[in-house]
């Protein structure tokens, strides 16, 4: 009894030890910290207001706009128009930016002005009176820096690292830092440094009533925009983000200063910094200076009005009167779209707005303070006394209960600090924990009298979804390890073209495309209930019938099948996204007799199906490529599915085999069908009777007509290669319309 008791305990501290070495920073676990962000995710869309913010404007450059005007950059004069309307029309309260103007204007009037000048008529004094005339007119430069003086603007510039530009210089000009000497100021604070800039022209500077910094390099692993910048080093001093510049604008040019948790400055070795000041506004941080964005709702919480139409004055003056505006795109094609927690495509802009309205509603959460690691590891501690003492004192109904109640006690507190004292306390680690201590302390009770059930429940979940390994009892489990001989479907799925593929990705990409793969056909497998047999590299391999009995076999191979097509079609705009390229498989189905059990030798084993019927499968599944077709399948399909049409390939008799066998193409449901594709499938018919009978003439022109209305099929052209062949080299008088396959 002591010994189990023992033995409870060393699970539990060797548990404890794991996630002590994960909260002190001496054992990463990615998993527990994409986990984490996931329940920072759900408790920020769980926690949102949902409403539109009628403060702060988004000014879009918009696809329509940019059809309207033409591509970005537009002409300066431009920008300096929609600035005038945006303050004397519409009477806004300030502008922002979310772009940058490191280049001199280069619109096609100036160029035009520049060449007449420097031409033929550059001895023409009264032309070249009349073009230096206009020339004040055309430097859109200095007209956009006239829009900008005297008026709230902020503009936005970009700090990098150097790696991220490649040899680029910086370029424009950067503003009055923030501080001065900031490590005179913060001798042992660490601000993230940049080494590079693109700023703005040296005259908008000028003219800027502020300027603010937009990148962010605080994005997280897994690509989310949950976090952004406020302060950045460069060159020894300290530079404002473009958020936070338009928060001292809005105080009339407010004073910056660093909020420690405590401020003795004999305690200031051990002072941590708990937030940013920006005037009355408190700000929480992390150590790298940057802020949660507290997102306000999904895509556009804010008033949208389209560029073209401020600078029509077409836009609707409500909307903008003593409004913020953030001047920014939407437009796919200008790269500002982020992935955040509440939108895989989401306006950069928007991302700014949501963090201003955050500051102005005092709603931008509190980082982790220095005391939270100590508090979970407590709380670890905690759950780990009572879970371990409840397990080994206590039935499994009472241990559930406890557990179920720690669960709600840690979920419940986690979201009343986060709704009422705006701290994020981690919660992922605790949950974790809580759940795996359960679950070692739940199956070491029942480790023994149920280590045979469990050996056996672990073997049929390599193969078959779980769902349906919880529906086989220990009895039906057994009996499927026998062998038997059982009417089965096979499914057998290829990469097309995937060694030239292989040739073109290094080993690391190659494995990352190969997981993106198979997951989703496994789960697309699973979801039709069929067993998994084996991965050969980028083929597949499973079957249908075994280990449960299914009487709806072929339905279910022939479902997976087409759902393969479907996922991967998805799929493929990804791949295109990553660098990867496109995949195509060919499928292979048959159904028929098949011999399935645990097979093998006495090194290793596999729960497997063999057969002349799975050997068919393999066959049809390499007679894709021949036929350009998706999905091979054969007769024994075809007579299953009755409400099913197909189109028949051919008749064909492959290597190794004497008896012929008639090939399929599964088009569809017959009552789905359209008029255009029954007629389609009629024609096919008549073609393919045309051919066995030898009437080259007639099936030439039948199956021109096809190729004529379908050119994407190379089906047809295989046929008209065939006829062709056989005018020259006619086929025995005995020919009954069957292609021999020679190789596999």
């Amino acid at each position: 009894m002591r010994f189990r008791y023992l033995i409870r305990v060393v699970l539990s501290l060797a548990l404890l030890l794991l996630f002590t070495a994960y909260l002190s920073g001496r054992m990463p676990l990615p998993l527990l910290d994409q986990l984490e962000r996931y329940a920072y995710d759900a408790r920020l869309r769980l926690g949102m207001p949902g409403s539109v913010d009628q403060r702060i404007v988004i000014v879009d450059v918009d696809d329509r706009s940019l059809r309207q005007i033409g591509q970005w950059p537009w002409p300066r004069d431009i920008l300096a128009g929609m600035l005038n309307r945006l303050f004397d029309q519409y009477h806004v309260r300030m502008v922002a930016f979310d772009m940058t103007f490191p280049e001199a204007d280069r619109s096609s009037d100036q160029l035009l002005l520049q060449r007449l000048q420097s031409g033929a008529l550059r001895s023409d004094r009264g032309l070249q009176k009349q073009l230096r005339a206009l020339e004040p007119g055309l430097e859109h430069d200095q007209i956009f820096a006239d829009s900008l003086r005297r008026r709230p603007v902020v503009l936005g510039y970009v700090f990098a690292q150097r790696s991220n530009f490649g040899e680029r210089q910086s370029e424009g000009q950067l503003p009055s830092p923030a501080v001065t000497g900031v490590a005179a100021q913060y001798p042992r604070m660490r601000f993230p440094r940049a080494s590079t800039f693109i700023g703005n022209l040296p005259v908008l500077t000028e003219a800027s009533a502020a300027q603010g910094f937009f990148s962010n390099p605080f994005v997280d692993p897994d690509g989310m925009f949950r976090r952004i910048g406020l302060l950045q080093e460069y060159r020894g001093n300290l530079y404002v983000s473009l958020d936070v510049a338009m928060l001292q604008q809005l105080q009339g040019g407010a004073g910056l200063h660093c909020i420690f948790d405590t401020q003795k400055p004999s305690e200031y070795d051990n002072r941590h910094l708990d937030a940013i000041g920006i005037g009355k506004y408190r700000v929480p941080v992390d150590h790298n200076m940057a802020a949660l964005v507290p997102y306000r709702g999904y895509v556009r919480s804010f008033p949208y009005v389209s560029a073209l139409d401020v600078i029509d004055g077409a836009a609707p003056a409500t909307v903008l009167q003593n409004a913020i505006v953030y001047v920014g795109t939407s437009a796919a094609g200008e790269g500002d779209l982020r992935s955040t927690p509440v939108g895989a495509v989401f306006p950069g802009v928007e991302v700014h707005a949501d963090f201003l309205s955050g500051v102005l509603d005092g709603r931008v959460m509190s980082a982790q303070p220095q005391y939270a690691r100590g508090a979970e590891w407590l709380l670890l501690l905690v759950i780990g006394v009572i879970l371990t003492w409840v397990c080994a004192t206590r039935s499994i109904v009472w241990s559930s209960a406890v557990a179920v109640a720690l669960l709600a006690a840690l979920i419940v507190g986690n979201l009343l600090l986060w709704q009422h004292a705006h701290f994020v306390f981690p919660l992922a680690a605790l949950l974790l924990f809580l759940i795996v201590l359960f679950m070692l302390q739940t199956l070491y009770g029942f480790f023994i009298e149920a280590r045979g059930r469990r050996h056996l429940s672990h073997m049929f979940g390599q193969y078959i979804p779980p769902e349906l390994v919880a529906k086989m009892d220990a009895r039906t489990r057994r009996s499927a390890l026998e062998s038997d001989s059982r009417e089965l479907s096979v499914l057998f799925s290829d990469v097309c073209g995937f060694t030239r593929i292989s040739e073109t990705l290094g080993p690391r990409e190659l494995s990352r495309l190969m997981n993106e793969f198979l997951t989703p056909m496994t789960r697309v497998i699973h979801a039709q209930r069929g067993t998994i047999d084996k991965y050969m590299g980028d083929a597949i391999m499973a079957f249908w019938g075994a280990p449960l009995p299914d009487p709806e076999h072929a339905r279910h191979a022939l479902q997976a099948a087409f759902g393969m097509l479907e996922e991967l079609a998805r799929l493929n705009p990804l791949f295109h996204s990553r660098g990867w390229p496109p995949l195509h498989i060919g499928i292979g189905l048959n159904s028929g007799l098949m011999r399935v059990g645990d097979m093998g030798s006495e090194f290793r084993r596999a729960y497997t199906v063999m057969g002349d019927a799975v050997n068919l499968g393999e066959r049809f599944q390499r007679l894709t490529r021949e036929y350009g077709v998706d999905i091979v399948c054969g007769a024994a399909v075809r007579t299953a599915l009755p409400e099913v049409a197909f189109l028949e390939l051919d008749r064909v008799r492959v290597r190794g085999r004497d008896q012929t066998v008639a090939i399929y193409q599964p088009v569809g449901a017959h009552a789905a069908l359209g008029p255009g594709l029954q007629s389609l499938l009629l024609r096919h018919e008549q073609a393919l009777a045309a051919y066995r009978a030898g009437n080259w003439d007639q099936a030439e022109a039948a199956f021109f007509a096809l190729s004529q209305s379908q050119p994407e099929k190379p089906l047809y052209s295989l046929y008209l290669d065939r006829i062709a062949y056989f005018r020259s080299h006619p086929p025995a008088a005995d020919w009954d319309g069957v292609f021999s396959f020679d190789s596999k």
